[in-house]
């Protein structure tokens, strides 16, 4: 990813425009795009300086403030399915993607590896199926 145009850079265009150049001039002039020049320059006006606008960072969760109503709904229910609970919050309001709900379960521990009921009777090992197809068959 580029980085920022430095401050100074900046700060050279805004004053080139404030000094009577066009955007384009001043664009051409700083070897900068004219629409660069322009936004800066717009910057300056609002903000009082063309500095750039901070990137990266964390965002927090949208749903953190939910913590407590989906604690609360998977302990009445911890049967309960992403997909349920996906459902049940775009039905209160909340916008989020499937993802930001696992992602957020999954960050808040509320998550766990269920097991189908064919898995849980199953021996461990090898199934039967794959022993008996490997079996030597004793003729040659």
């Amino acid at each position: 990813m580029s980085r920022a145009y430095s401050l100074d850079l900046r700060e050279r265009v805004v004053a080139a425009m404030r000094g009577g150049l066009s955007s384009y001039e001043a664009a051409a002039h700083y070897q900068v795009s004219q629409s660069s020049a322009q936004r800066w320059f717009n910057r300056a006006l609002v903000q009082g300086s063309p500095a750039a606008l901070p990137v990266g960072g964390r965002r927090g969760f949208l749903l953190a403030d939910k913590l407590e109503w989906i604690t609360r709904r998977l302990a009445e229910a911890p049967d309960t399915t992403l997909r349920g609970l996906l459902r049940e919050l775009r039905e209160a309001g909340v916008e989020v993607s499937y993802f930001g709900v696992w992602n957020f379960v999954h960050k808040a521990g509320l998550s766990y590896k269920k097991k189908p009921i064919r898995q849980r009777a199953r021996p461990p090992g090898r199934s039967t199926q794959a022993a008996i197809l490997e079996a030597p068959s004793g003729q040659d």
